[in-house]
């Protein structure tokens, strides 16, 4: 906190009053009078929540935005050598058309370097073009006419890097949903062939976008894969990525794309189990979820990241202060309901936290929109853990006849699939009729007895990962 504090207090006036202004024109009132608070009162952390009317977890959510405002304010009113290179690029023809041949050669000799230095080969492609034409009657003519052809399969390189990155994640979605072994094979190819792409050139754009599936790929899709002696280490990988951000810090691709690279971090000190560097990366995450959620598709597999958040809290014991706090991080969420696997996590998501504080109501209206609005055709099974959460709603709220109609339903579903022989599911399916039909010691006896035959599922999609199997889950049954 002292950080933020130290920035704010060293804020030229001009820049206080236009962050300050530019928060009051934008509806964040809140975030504004934390800027004041901390630029003009001595007042301690607890003071300030106090004054504003917030509790912790508010608190940090605005410190965190305020912030964010900060630093996209700073950053705009820095002289931004890039973006007038593009203006210089976008106006090159001038020079051709008003300028001595040597003079133009020069200017775009120079820009050349510069567009060489920020990796821009859309850019690039064009000062080849003029640079070609310029020497068709000296010896230079071939040596720029390759180049020109190079960048153009450059430009191509990378846009097919884009488009694999986007595929992977959209695979990926499926395969998640889905354990589908073959959609696997579909994703170690599309892994094998952006690893290809990225050895055809020394690009540090291309670095990165296939870093991004690297490090997912290692670390949800086949962790054991043999990748061989050359195979940078995660952790390496992570720390290059950064080192280019670092170095390119004035590109706009770049300055997003932080964010996503910040999730992997959390996910990649999650999955080896070493929380506390974990802890670093997951207030950024969380205080920027929402956005992670509605605008990275294309770069990673947002929904992972509630399913982390779910997780990390059951192994705090903090799953009730979700919540709350959702109404905040998710207040103007925009979900674009053709992304089946985002929307299926998000409202499962909801209607867990909802569990969590005992709104069983609330958790229900959450499934039965989703069930309502989606169709599970691809996703059988994620149907199956869907229906059995809201199963789980009817039978604490005691609603037998929306619980026997929806067993039915479930029972039907499996047989088709010829998935009668679920061991967990069946276990938890028991589990829920003896709450509904016993009753007395010989009620609590069995259900304890069938809870010991329940853990965590295997499968990418499984309820019980993300429900406690414990004496608090046995009360709510009883």
């Amino acid at each position: 906190m002292s950080k933020l504090k130290n920035i704010i207090k060293q804020l030229s006036n001009e820049d206080y009053i236009a962050i300050h202004d530019n928060l009051i024109f934008g509806g964040a009132e809140k975030s504004a009078q934390l800027l004041k608070f901390m630029r003009e009162k001595q007042l301690s952390d607890t003071k300030i929540m106090e004054a504003l009317d917030v509790n912790t977890n508010a608190y940090y959510t605005l410190r965190s935005r305020l912030n964010q405002k900060i630093e996209e304010h700073l950053l705009q009113q820095m002289e931004n050598p890039r973006t007038d290179l593009l203006k210089k690029v976008s106006n090159i023809s001038e020079i051709v058309y008003t300028k001595k041949r040597a003079i133009a050669v020069a200017t775009l000799k120079k820009l050349e370097k510069e567009l060489i230095d920020y990796d821009l080969s859309n850019e690039l492609t064009m000062i080849y073009k003029l640079l070609k034409r310029l020497n068709i009657n000296h010896e230079d003519h071939f040596y720029y006419k390759q180049l020109y052809n190079r960048h153009i399969a450059y430009m191509l390189a990378l846009d097919k890097a884009e488009d694999l990155l986007a595929d992977y994640f959209r695979k990926y979605g499926n395969f998640f949903l889905t354990s589908d072994e073959s959609i696997k094979f579909e994703l170690m190819l599309l892994f094998k062939e952006i690893i290809n792409v990225g050895k055809l050139y020394q690009s540090h754009r291309l670095y990165v976008y296939q870093s991004a599936i690297y490090v997912f790929h290692r670390l949800f899709v086949d962790e054991n894969e043999d990748l061989g002696e050359e195979e940078e280490p995660i952790e390496d990988v992570l720390l290059n990525v950064e080192k280019i951000f670092e170095t390119y810090y004035l590109d706009s691709n770049y300055y997003h794309l932080k964010i996503v690279f910040e999730y992997l971090k959390l996910e990649y000190y999650t999955h080896y189990k070493v929380y506390k560097k974990a802890e670093k990366y997951f207030e950024d995450v969380n205080n920027n979820i929402g956005i992670l959620i509605s605008n990275y598709s294309l770069f990673t597999f947002p929904p992972q990241a509630l399913l982390t958040k779910l997780s990390r809290s059951l192994r705090l014991d903090i799953e009730r202060e979700l919540y709350d706090e959702n109404k905040k991080l998710f207040d103007d969420l925009e979900l674009d309901v053709n992304d089946l696997p985002k929307t299926i996590i998000y409202q499962v998501y909801r209607a867990l936290c909802c569990f969590y504080v005992d709104k069983y109501d609330e958790a229900s209206k959450w499934l039965n929109k989703l069930l309502n609005e989606v169709s599970f055709k691809k996703y059988p099974l994620a149907l199956v853990e869907v229906k059995l959460l809201l199963l789980l709603q009817y039978c604490i709220m005691d609603d037998f006849d929306l619980f026997n109609q929806l067993l039915s339903s479930i029972q039907r579903q499996l047989r088709a699939l010829e998935k009668e022989n679920l061991e967990q599911t069946n276990n938890f399916i028991k589990l829920l009729k003896v709450s509904l039909n016993e009753s007395g010691k010989v009620k609590a006896s069995k259900l304890k007895s069938i809870s010991t035959r329940i853990y965590g599922d295997d499968a990418n999609f499984s309820l019980l990962n993300y429900i406690k199997i414990d004496d608090k889950f046995l009360q709510k049954l009883l």
